[in-house]
């Protein structure tokens, strides 16, 4: 039994549900706590690859909605490594379809970079208001991925530097996806450039 703290602000997927598309600071907002997060996991020697990252599993610590957590480990894996060149791929479909890399739908190797590419459908969503492809079942919308398709991108609110990071994270390729502590460093940077219109409605959306 794993037992948590107690998040009272309910998880992502309902409040975008109710609010909708969010602005450019808040999804960045949103998008560091869990940088923060998966960063933490992902750290070697004990990596812990998440595999069922998605707007369910990430939870608001309170109603005001200003600090999220990644939660819900039981699709966790534990890896031990012991340098950092050391291989450790897993193949099977493990996590949602929704947010599935496509390595994992193919039933290939993977490694901790699934959970960057789930981030990325997040960050979308975030940005869209919307579940990536939405108007496909789930099976089939990871299947239409896997066959290297990706969600379009038409928000207002996606920076070219929110857009730049949100297409290499779900990178075909897991190996040209960026790690966590990399996605943290660039989100800070968009953080400190954001205008000052931006900062003030930080938590309005």
């Amino acid at each position: 039994m794993l037992i948590t703290e107690y998040l009272r602000g309910g998880d992502l997927h309902q409040y975008l549900k109710e609010k909708g598309a969010l602005s450019p600071a808040t999804a960045i907002n949103f998008a560091l706590d869990m940088a923060r997060g998966m960063a933490y996991l992902h750290n070697e020697p004990n990596v812990i690859i998440h595999r069922d990252l998605k707007p369910r599993n990430v939870l608001l610590v309170n109603s005001s909605a200003d600090h999220l957590k990644v939660g819900d480990f039981g699709l966790s894996k534990l890896i031990k490594v012991q340098n950092s060149h050391d291989v450790y791929k897993m193949t099977g479909e493990t996590g949602s379809y929704r947010y599935m890399a496509p390595e994992v739908f193919k039933h290939r190797r993977y490694d901790k970079k699934v959970d960057v590419f789930s981030f990325a459908m997040i960050l979308y969503e975030m940005l869209e208001g919307e579940p990536p492809f939405a108007s496909y079942e789930p099976y089939d919308g990871a299947k239409y991925v896997a066959d290297g398709h990706r969600p379009t991108i038409r928000a207002k609110g996606y920076l070219p530097e929110l857009r730049e990071l949100t297409v290499q994270c779900w990178d075909a390729d897991m190996n040209q996806r960026p790690s966590f502590l990399e996605i943290l460093k660039r989100l800070e940077k968009m953080k400190e450039n954001l205008p000052a219109d931006h900062h003030w409605h930080l938590f309005s959306s």
